[in-house]
């Protein structure tokens, strides 16, 4: 694959745009076109793990956009439906890989076209300094795999163009088991960082005190990886031990969904933990803290939302 849309230019979006910018020919589609302009005029620049600046192709435009073979849906959850909307009805020869937390993109854009999916989970994180400069912060893989009849072959052939890159990636056969590890990691984590307007750090380990927030944490981990045992998905890698890893790493990360309640924007509340609240319902699994966790998001969300934002 040669020619790559990236659809969506936050932190995510832009660093698979910029990284893949080095080895294909790169276009990228954002909602505003002054950011599309600040791409053209200025290019992409990326400091932190990854230090150049990435020469881009951008456009708010649909129509002014290139072929291309390949399109990562790099949007957060709340605003997957409508870009995927704007590529309804075009470039059927394209695979798109969607890169959302939570559980469920793939079928929002199934609903708008027949394409080819690849479902995607990344851990990459950053800062987002304008419309043209990021910060990589994290540079963890990028997990891929198969959606429905999408070949294996496809979700190599992308994984390789990640790697040559200079990004991290790995194929699986099956992404179910990394997508619910990071469903429960997310729907703890920002959950509970929404609620204490804590940034995700050492509080979030800490279990020496029963008033400690870890063990909150650790009850809302335990309770997740009962929902993944009675939907059947046995967990890639435990979000307990993911969590106290992300503690260790030397410095504070805000989660998306404090930044969101924060700003005053939707959340992805519904993906995340609205996902795991119905999975539990529809397992028979008991879940009051997830339950609890879901109801005072959705609450606090409300109090500055003039209607709930759902998926």
């Amino acid at each position: 694959m040669q020619r790559v849309c990236v659809v969506g230019a936050g932190v995510i979006g832009s660093l698979y745009a910029a990284h893949l910018a080095q080895v294909a020919e790169v276009s990228v589609l954002t909602r505003r076109e002054e950011h599309a302009r600040a791409l053209g005029e200025q290019g992409l620049r990326v400091s932190g793990k990854s230090d150049f600046v990435a020469g881009i192709a951008a456009t708010s435009n649909v129509e002014r956009l290139p072929d291309f073979e390949l399109a990562i849906l790099a949007t957060k959850a709340t605003e997957l439906g409508e870009a995927a909307a704007r590529l309804e009805g075009r470039f059927p020869r394209a695979t798109l890989m969607t890169v959302q937390n939570g559980l469920g993109a793939e079928e929002i854009v199934r609903r708008l076209g027949a394409w080819p999916i690849v479902s995607a989970v990344t851990f990459m994180s950053g800062t987002r300094h304008g419309d043209a400069h990021v910060e990589y912060v994290l540079d963890t893989e990028t997990w891929l795999g198969p959606y429905e009849e999408t070949p294996l072959e496809t979700v190599q052939e992308i994984a390789g163009l990640l790697v040559r890159a200079g990004l991290k990636a790995r194929t699986l056969a099956d992404v179910r088991p990394a997508q619910w590890s990071k469903l429960i990691f997310n729907a703890t984590v920002n959950g509970v960082a929404a609620l204490t307007r804590l940034p995700h750090d050492d509080h979030f380990a800490d279990r020496d005190e029963p008033w400690q927030l870890g063990h909150l944490i650790h009850g809302l981990v335990d309770e997740g990886k009962q929902i993944a045992g009675a939907a059947g998905v046995p967990l890639q890698d435990d979000p307990w031990e993911m969590n106290v890893l992300a503690t260790r790493r030397g410095s504070a990360h805000y989660p998306s969904m404090l930044e969101d309640v924060e700003a005053r924007r939707p959340t992805e509340l519904e993906l995340i933990n609205g996902s795991l609240v119905r999975e539990a319902r529809r397992a028979g699994v008991k879940a009051p803290l997830h339950e609890a966790l879901y109801a005072l998001v959705h609450a606090r969300q409300s109090a500055y939302l003039p209607v709930a934002v759902e998926a």
